[in-house]
C-alpha cells in the first residue's frame, strides 16, 4: 500500500474545534465567554448551548439557514432525529447522499449523519469546498469492526493461499473508514451501498472469481442469497483468528469472503419478532434492512434499503398495515407520513441508533453559526492519497448507477 498505508495510520479524526465553539456562544449568550482550549471549556460551552430553549435555537437556524442561502447545503439521512431532519435539503440513503455530494459545488456542506458518511462527501467534493460533521463523535460501530490494519493483515493471509490481487475483488460497504474504500481503490476493489449491494456484487465478480466483502456480513450474506449463491460457496472471516477461522481448502473453494461485522442497529431485530407481528397483525406485510441477520430476512416479505422500504410503504393501498425492520427515526417517520397504513415497529425494544442521534439541533446551529462567522468548526478532511484511492473505488460505484 505504501503511502496509502502511512496515510492510513496517520489519520484521525479532527477534535471539535473549541474556539469555534467559544465564539458562538459568546453571540449565543450575549455574555462574554472565557476562552480555555480545553476538553472541558468545550464541554462547559455544549452545557450553556443545551440551557437555551430549543424553540429558539430552532429559530436561530432558520434565521442562519436563510442568510447562508446559496453557500451551504445540508445532507440528512433518513436516520436523523426529526427536529434536525427537517431542514435538510436533501435527504437520504447513503447512496442518494453520496450522489448528491459529487454532484454539488456548494463551498459548504453540512453532513447530518455520521462520520464514514462525511468522509465519503470529503472524497467526493473538491478541495475548495468543505465537509462539516456536527458532531464529530457521531460514528459508527459496524464501520469500527474492519480497520485498515485487519483488512491489510487478512490480504497477507489471503495471499498465503491464494493470489488476491489475481483472484479477489474487495468490496467495502459505504459504512466504512476512508481507508478501507483507498484500499479497495487500490486493489481493483469497488464500494457499494445497500440500493446496490447486488449490482456491485455482479460487477465485482465480473472481474474476479471471489469477493472478499466487509465490513457488514449480512448485507454480503442476503445479498448473495438473493443472487442464489450456495452456502458453500461462502465462508466467513473473523479477524481475531488465525486465516479469519477458515481452512486452506474452505478458502480455495469460496466463492464470497464474508467480514464478520453487523450493525449494532438491525442485529436486535430477530425471527421471534416477525412471528410475534404475524400472529397479532394478520397479513401484516414485514419490510427489513438487509442489515438484519439472515433469518429475519427470510421471514420478511421485502427486503431493502432505506429508498426502498420508504417506497414499498408510499406504494401500498390504504389500510395495508406494516412491521418494519429499521432504524427508530425513520419508522416514526413513516409513521406520520402515511397514517392510512398502520406502520409497527418490529422490535418490542428499541433499536435506535444512538450515534446518528447526537447530531442535534444545538451542534447543527453551532455548525452555521461558525460557517457565518468563518470559523472552521468540525471540518472532516480526507488526507490526499486516501482521498485519490477512495475516490476511484466510489466512482467505480456511481458509475454502475
Amino acid at each position: 500500500m505504501g503511502d496509502v498505508k502511512a496515510a492510513s495510520l496517520a489519520y484521525r479524526p479532527r477534535p471539535c474545534d473549541t474556539y469555534g465553539l467559544a465564539g458562538i456562544l459568546t453571540t449565543l449568550t450575549g455574555q462574554p465567554t472565557p476562552l480555555r482550549l480545553t476538553v472541558m471549556s468545550t464541554e462547559a460551552l455544549l452545557e450553556q448551548l443545551y440551557d437555551t430553549p430549543e424553540t429558539d435555537l430552532i429559530e436561530d437556524i432558520r434565521r442562519i439557514r436563510a442568510e447562508l442561502d446559496g453557500q451551504v447545503l445540508i445532507l440528512g439521512h433518513h436516520y436523523q432525529r426529526e427536529e434536525v431532519f427537517a431542514f435538510a435539503d436533501v435527504s437520504g440513503d447513503s447512496l442518494r447522499l453520496s450522489q448528491q455530494a459529487a454532484a454539488t459545488h456548494t463551498p459548504y456542506i453540512v453532513f447530518c449523519g455520521v462520520h464514514f458518511m462525511a468522509e465519503t462527501a470529503d472524497i467526493l467534493t473538491s478541495d475548495e469546498q468543505t465537509v462539516i460533521l456536527p458532531d464529530p463523535a457521531a460514528g459508527c460501530s459496524m464501520a469500527d469492526m474492519a480497520d485498515s490494519p485487519q483488512v491489510e493483515a487478512c490480504w497477507r493471509e489471503l495471499a498465503t493461499v491464494i493470489d488476491p490481487d489475481a483472484t479477489v475483488t474487495p468490496v467495502t460497504y459505504i459504512n466504512s473508514a476512508a481507508t478501507l474504500k483507498a484500499f479497495c481503490g487500490e486493489h481493483g476493489g469497488i464500494v457499494c451501498t445497500s440500493s446496490n449491494a447486488r449490482r456491485v456484487m455482479e460487477w465485482a465478480w465480473g472481474q474476479r472469481q471471489k469477493i472478499l466483502f466487509f465490513p457488514d456480513r449480512h448485507l454480503g450474506e442476503n445479498t448473495a442469497v438473493a443472487m442464489g449463491i450456495a452456502d458453500e460457496d461462502m465462508i466467513v472471516w473473523d479477524p481475531n483468528q488465525p486465516m479469519g477461522g477458515n481452512s486452506r481448502q474452505a478458502i480455495e473453494r469460496a466463492r464470497l469472503i464474508l467480514w464478520n461485522g453487523f450493525c449494532s442497529v438491525h442485529q436486535l431485530f430477530r425471527p421471534e419478532h416477525v412471528d410475534t407481528m404475524r400472529r397479532a397483525h394478520p397479513g401484516i406485510r414485514v419490510a427489513v434492512h438487509p442489515e438484519c441477520s439472515r433469518a429475519v430476512c427470510e421471514k420478511a416479505d421485502f427486503i431493502g434499503s432505506t429508498e426502498a422500504i420508504i417506497r414499498d410503504v408510499a406504494a401500498a393501498p390504504a389500510g395495508q398495515a406494516f412491521a418494519i425492520g429499521t432504524e427508530l427515526n425513520l419508522v416514526n417517520r413513516l409513521r406520520l407520513q402515511h397514517p392510512d397504513k398502520p406502520v409497527y415497529f418490529l422490535s418490542p425494544m428499541v433499536c435506535m441508533c444512538s450515534t446518528m442521534f447526537r447530531t442535534d439541533p444545538q451542534h447543527l446551529y453551532a455548525s452555521l453559526k461558525a460557517i457565518r462567522d468563518s470559523r472552521e468548526l468540525n471540518r472532516v478532511v480526507v488526507p490526499p492519497e486516501i482521498k485519490r484511492w477512495g475516490k476511484i473505488s466510489l466512482q467505480r460505484m456511481l458509475d454502475l448507477g
